[in-house]
């Protein structure tokens, strides 16, 4: 049996703990939210009340890792299942302001995430992307709180919609002052688990 000179088996052993290290983070995960348990909460103010309300989450699958920050995937929301529990505001808001019938579902795809995310607990992530709604393309970056627990993720994300700004038409009148932008709440739960090599 031959044996290799030192700095051959030198040479190798460094190379494969750098293989070793790369594999170690080179993680990739996938979440795949229940539409069930996922929803999109709104709160809007006018000069009398604040509304508040929710959207359905129709789908929705995220690919990251966490090495590279790198993302990839979409969150589908149900447009047309925004419900503020006042079936004639719901009906102009669909009908005057989202244009649901015509723009039945927005979409988040998520390109980069960063924060240090803990596969176990709680970590707070900023997770940049475009947000497709109104027939428009919006560039964002939702900070997120996320908890995984036993493979189960709940995440909370956190951002203003400038409605008016984004095309939709201001609900405000001669009576009526409302607010020209939205708070948004993505509330995902779902299963995450690591990626198939």
């Amino acid at each position: 049996m031959r044996h290799r000179p030192a700095s051959t088996r030198a040479w190798l052993f460094c190379a494969l703990s750098l293989l070793g290290v790369h594999a170690a983070f080179a993680t990739e995960y996938v979440i795949t939210a229940d539409p069930a348990l996922s929803t999109v909460q709104f709160t809007i103010a006018d000069v009398l009340h604040t509304v508040h309300g929710m959207f359905k989450v129709q789908s929705g699958t995220i690919r990251f890792d966490p090495a590279t920050g790198a993302a990839a995937g979409q969150v589908v929301v149900d447009v047309p299942s925004g419900n503020s529990g006042n079936p004639s505001r719901d009906h102009r808001m669909h009908k005057e302001i989202l244009q649901s019938q015509t723009y039945p579902e927005a979409v988040f795809a998520p390109d980069h995430v960063t924060g240090t995310f803990s596969p176990q607990g709680s970590s707070e992530l900023q997770v940049h992307g475009t947000l497709t709604i109104h027939g428009g393309k919006h560039e964002v970056t939702l900070p997120a709180n996320v908890h995984v627990e036993n493979g189960v993720l709940k995440a909370d994300a956190r951002f203003v919609l400038p409605y008016v700004e984004w095309g939709m038409k201001n609900p405000s009148n001669f009576v009526l002052r409302v607010d020209e932008k939205v708070d948004l709440n993505l509330h995902l739960v779902g299963v995450i688990s690591r990626a198939a090599s």
